[in-house]
Formats: C-alpha cells, sequence, structure tokens
C-alpha cells in the first residue's frame, strides 16, 4: 500500500510539473471599439493564426460599441485593454480615468469630412452652407470649432447635423448631408460604393489626435505587464505580417466573425488605409505601436486648444512606451 501510495505521489508530481508556470496561459480581455471592420485585423489574424497561445496568452476578443465606451468599461476594470482611438484618453483623464496608451499603432492623425469626390470642395471655408452629419460622441466633437476656425466659419455658417450613430451612415448616403465626419480608414473604404467620396482633412487644420492603439488603466499595467508585453508583441508581428499580406487580415476576420456578413472588399480597403497612418515623422524608424513625446504634445495642445484638457498637462502621463520593444 505504501509503495502504491509514493507511486501516485510521484505521477502527481510529474503531472504538476508538466502544467508549469512557464507554459500556462496568461488570460487577457481586449475589447475593440466596433463590429469588426479593418483597424482590427492584426487583432482576429493573431487569434486566427494561434499566436496569442503561441505567446502564452489567452485572449477573450470582444466586439465593441464604439471607442468611448470601451474606454469606460476599461476604465471601470470590466475588461483589461481597449483598442481604440488613443486620441481619446485626453478626455477620460480629463474626467477622472486611470488609463493610459500603451501602444499606438496608428500615431497618425485620421480624422477627416466626407464629401463627394466630384465636389468643388477642398478645404475648410467651403462648408459654407452646407450640412455635415456626425453623432454626439465622435472624436471629431471637442474639434469641431477649432476646425471650423481654421476656415474663418462658425457653427452659424453652416448646419451641424448631430445624429444617432445608427443613423449617420443612412444620413449621408441618402444625400441628406453634404458632409460626414468620420476618419479616413473606416469611411472611405464604406463609401466607395453607394457614394463616392473624399476626404477633407483635420490634419489641414493642424488638429493632431491620435488614431488607434491598445488603452489599459495604469493598476492593470502594474500587475500584468509581462502579458501585456506579450500582447503588444503578437501585435507587432500581426501588423508587420499584413503590410505584405493584407489579405490574410482578409480572410481571418472574416473567419472570426463569419456571421457578421463582412465584405472583403471594404475590409481589404480599410487594412490598407489603417496601415497608411502608421508612422509619423517622430516615430519613423521605431517598432510598430512606439509613441513619441511630440506627438503627444502637439496633440495635447489641440486638446487644450478645444477645451478637452486643461492647461498644464504632462504629456507622461498620457501614455507610456515601458512595454513596446
Amino acid at each position: 500500500m505504501r509503495r502504491v501510495f509514493l507511486s501516485t505521489l510521484m505521477l502527481l508530481s510529474v503531472a504538476a510539473a508538466a502544467v508549469s508556470p512557464a507554459s500556462a496561459q496568461d488570460k487577457l480581455s481586449v475589447r475593440l471599439d466596433f463590429s469588426p471592420w479593418g483597424v482590427q485585423a492584426a487583432m482576429h489574424l493573431a487569434q486566427n493564426k494561434g499566436w496569442f497561445k503561441e505567446a502564452r496568452l489567452d485572449v477573450d476578443v470582444q466586439d465593441g460599441r464604439g471607442s468611448g465606451n470601451t474606454i469606460q468599461l476599461v476604465n471601470a476594470g470590466q475588461v483589461d485593454v481597449g483598442q481604440v482611438q488613443v486620441g481619446l484618453v485626453g478626455s477620460a483623464r480629463a474626467k477622472g480615468a486611470t488609463i493610459r496608451s500603451i501602444a499606438t499603432f496608428q500615431p497618425r492623425t485620421d480624422l477627416c469630412i466626407l464629401v463627394d469626390k466630384d465636389s468643388p470642395m477642398a478645404r475648410v471655408a467651403d462648408l459654407r452652407g452646407k450640412t455635415v452629419v456626425v453623432f454626439a460622441a465622435s472624436p471629431w466633437a471637442p474639434f469641431i470649432d477649432t476646425y471650423l476656425k481654421s476656415g474663418g466659419l462658425t457653427r452659424d455658417d453652416l448646419k451641424i447635423d448631430v445624429v444617432d450613430p445608427a443613423a449617420l451612415w443612412g444620413t449621408y448616403i441618402a444625400k441628406r448631408a453634404d458632409g460626414l465626419m468620420s476618419t479616413v480608414g473606416s469611411a472611405l473604404p464604406m463609401a466607395e460604393q453607394p457614394r463616392p467620396s473624399k476626404c477633407l482633412l483635420a490634419s489641414d487644420a493642424n488638429i493632431t489626435f491620435p488614431s488607434y492603439g491598445l488603452v489599459a488603466r495604469e493598476d492593470t499595467i502594474a500587475s500584468k505587464r509581462d502579458a501585456l508585453r506579450r500582447l503588444i508583441q503578437v501585435q507587432q508581428r500581426a501588423w508587420q505580417h499584413l503590410r505584405d499580406n493584407p489579405d490574410d487580415g482578409v480572410k481571418a476576420m472574416i473567419a472570426e466573425r463569419p456571421d457578421a456578413r463582412l465584405n472583403p472588399a471594404i475590409l481589404l480597403s480599410q487594412i490598407k488605409l489603417t496601415l497608411d497612418h502608421f508612422e509619423t515623422p517622430a516615430t519613423k524608424g521605431k517598432p510598430i505601436g512606439w509613441q513619441a513625446k511630440e506627438d503627444w504634445e502637439a496633440a495635447l495642445k489641440s486638446m487644450e486648444a478645444a477645451g478637452v484638457v486643461a492647461a498644464g498637462w504632462n504629456a507622461a502621463d498620457y501614455y507610456t512606451n515601458a512595454l513596446v520593444e
């Protein structure tokens, strides 16, 4: 009996050793910004290829209901990481949130106003007398007055139609508005068939607003540092792969969200436009996701001018490169 007991104990010890901390998977929840679109390709590609598992990560990738909503869930501790427009960290921290950007894959500003491709409109002043549609929680919202002012306009010079997000595209496609405030990567491909469009860029009005990346709470950054670093490394791998193989992102997204009725052509165009915004002069030659102090300072100056953040800010409070290698 003693020999059987010792043999059993040895087997249990061997089994326990096989499930060592080195082979255990760290769990992370990642909430995306919206239902599937091209900017999320790297997350779905990594999941589909098993790259998260290779990095000892068990990642729950969740669809979202807007960057603002995702940020609220991250700050409330209901999810670990949000993939959002990281420029929204400014307004979130102004309201008491304790989140930071841990990697910005699209540091280049991509806020734009869609107008008809054959329209003579080419600058801010050309919006005089027009109707532009936007939704209330849009990242555009705090910058509207700053944008108009750069062209010598005020809200009295045009109609800003604030609608529910669900009505945004329908309003524009039905031509009940002359312009739609959105982002280059998401909007241009979607408009290509129903209403071919071009973009008036917010950056042309000297507005800086970093686009998509990953955010997390400061306590999560501290407690899950190693897992978050591996998450970012996998995303770097995925985005690097997509630079040469964007079609793989399309296939992965359709495989991961088979019921979403995704349009492959739109996804491919969105992925390519996303990659076009991966670099600023200050991030050139740096790892994917690395954030430049100069870019954040320019963004915070834009936010201060728009009344989003108060004077006296410190750029280092809004981002960290500690997890980017």
